[in-house]
C-alpha cells in the first residue's frame, strides 16, 4: 500500500498561507507571540482564526505552536488561549511544556497535541510515553543521526515529525544574551531576527550560527540549514512520512517555491517514481533558491552517533 506523506509548512502571512495551500501543503504551522517559539512571523488571534478558516476551506489542517517554555506568568493566562483554539477548531497544537499537557488532560480539552520538546526528543521510549499521555505525534529532535532514526522507527507507536527543510535550533536561553553583550560593549543595537545576526567560532570563520533575541530569550541555530531532499526516499522507507518545512529564515515567495519542490518530490515518491537523479535535480533547484549566505546540509543525519558530543 502506498504511504501517504503529509507536509507541514510554516506560514508568515495570509497570502503565503494561501499560496502554500494552493500547492497542496497538508498543514499550516502558525502561532502568536506569547506562547509560540521561533516562527517566521506571529499572528493575532483574529489572524489565527482567519488562517484556520482558510485552511479548513481548502481541506487542510492547522497546527498552532504552543511550544514556549511556560513560566508561571504564562501558565496563569494559558487557559483563555486554549479555549480560543478549541473554539475555532484548530486541528492540533504543538506543545512541550508538561504544565500545558496537564491542563489539557485535566480540563478535557478537545485539542489534539503533538509533543514538541525541541532538542530533547531523542528516543522512541520517550515519544511513546507521551503517546500514552495523549500525544498524537512528536517533533523529533533535529540532532538525530540516521542510525538512531532507524532504531527509533522500529519502535514508534505514534508518528515522528522530521524536519526536511529549514533552520535547526541548537540552543535557547531565557537569558538576554545579546542584550547583555551589548551592555558590556556599551552599545544599543537591534536584537531581532530581522537583523540576521550570527556567531562564528574563533578558529573557524566559516561557521554561521544564526542568533536573535525576543521576549522568550535568546535563540541560536545550527550553522547549516537542513535540506533532506536527497534522503526523502530513505525517510519514507523508514515510515517517516510527516515532513516539516520551516521558513523562519526563508521569506516570501522563495519559501513557497522551495515548498513546491517538496510537493513535487512527494507526488513522485507516492507514485513510486522518484529516482535519485530526480531527487538530485530538485535538490539543486532548492540550493539555487535558498537565501544567499546561508548554507545547506543534512544536519546530524550523516554523523555517527558516537561522534555527537
Amino acid at each position: 500500500m502506498t504511504k501517504k506523506i503529509k507536509i507541514t509548512a510554516t506560514a508568515e502571512n495570509l497570502a503565503q498561507a494561501k499560496a502554500l495551500l494552493d500547492l497542496g501543503i497538508n498543514t499550516l504551522y502558525i502561532g502568536e507571540s506569547e506562547y509560540a517559539l521561533r516562527l517566521p512571523n506571529t499572528f493575532t488571534w483574529d489572524e489565527i482564526r482567519a488562517i484556520t478558516e482558510l485552511a479548513h476551506a481548502a481541506g487542510a489542517q492547522v497546527t498552532v505552536a504552543v511550544n514556549a517554555i511556560m513560566h508561571p506568568e504564562k501558565m496563569a493566562t494559558i487557559k483563555p488561549y486554549l479555549d480560543f483554539l478549541q473554539d475555532i477548531k484548530v486541528d492540533q497544537i504543538a506543545v512541550g511544556d508538561t504544565g500545558v499537557i496537564f491542563v489539557l488532560n485535566r480540563d478535557k480539552y478537545e485539542l489534539p497535541y503533538i509533543y514538541d520538546a525541541s532538542t530533547m526528543v531523542t528516543s522512541s521510549r520517550q515519544v511513546n510515553f507521551w503517546g500514552q499521555q495523549g500525544a498524537i505525534g512528536a517533533v523529533l529532535s533535529r540532532e538525530l543521526p540516521k542510525e538512531e532514526l532507524i532504531k527509533m522507527a522500529e519502535n514508534l507507536e505514534i508518528f515522528g515529525e522530521i524536519l526536511v527543510y529549514g533552520a535547526t535550533i541548537i540552543h535557547q536561553s531565557k537569558r538576554p544574551l545579546l542584550e547583555n553583550y551589548y551592555n558590556f560593549i556599551k552599545t544599543d543595537e537591534e536584537k531581532s531576527k530581522a537583523r540576521n545576526l550570527f556567531l562564528s567560532e574563533p578558529k573557524d570563520e566559516t561557521t554561521h550560527y544564526s542568533i536573535y533575541e525576543d521576549s522568550h530569550g535568546t535563540h541560536i541555530f545550527a550553522s547549516d540549514d537542513v535540506d533532506m531532499m536527497t534522503e526523502l526516499a530513505t525517510l519514507s522507507d523508514l515510515n517517516y512520512t510527516h515532513w516539516k518545512l520551516d521558513g523562519i529564515y526563508t521569506p516570501g515567495d522563495t519559501f513557497v517555491k522551495i515548498a513546491e519542490r517538496f510537493v513535487q518530490a512527494r507526488k513522485l515518491l507516492e507514485a513510486g517514481e522518484l529516482t535519485p537523479i530526480q531527487a538530485f535535480a530538485l535538490d539543486e533547484e532548492i540550493r539555487s533558491l535558498h537565501p544567499a549566505g546561508r548554507t545547506l546540509g543534512h544536519g546530524f543525519y550523516d554523523l555517527e552517533p558516537d561522534d555527537i558530543q
